[in-house]
């Protein structure tokens, strides 16, 4: 198995689970999202901290050759 596309892999799903917590923060209205005080502002750090993760690990998927 190869690191760069386990890695990769890992990095998608972490991107998925922040784009998820971040849009329902920001559809929460600033209230407490899992015990976490956020306002409409501060939710689009996650969003966009997932949307690196996961364009970051779709493209580690794709652009490694698999050798085995």
């Amino acid at each position: 198995m190869n690191l760069k596309r386990t890695f990769g892999a890992i990095l998608t799903i972490l991107g998925i689970v922040c784009l998820i917590w971040g849009a329902y923060a920001f559809l929460a209205g600033g209230g407490s999202v899992g015990n976490v005080s956020v306002n409409q502002f501060s939710a689009a750090v996650p969003f966009v901290l997932g949307l690196i993760f996961f364009f970051t690990g779709i493209s580690l998927i794709k652009r490694t050759k698999d050798t085995a």
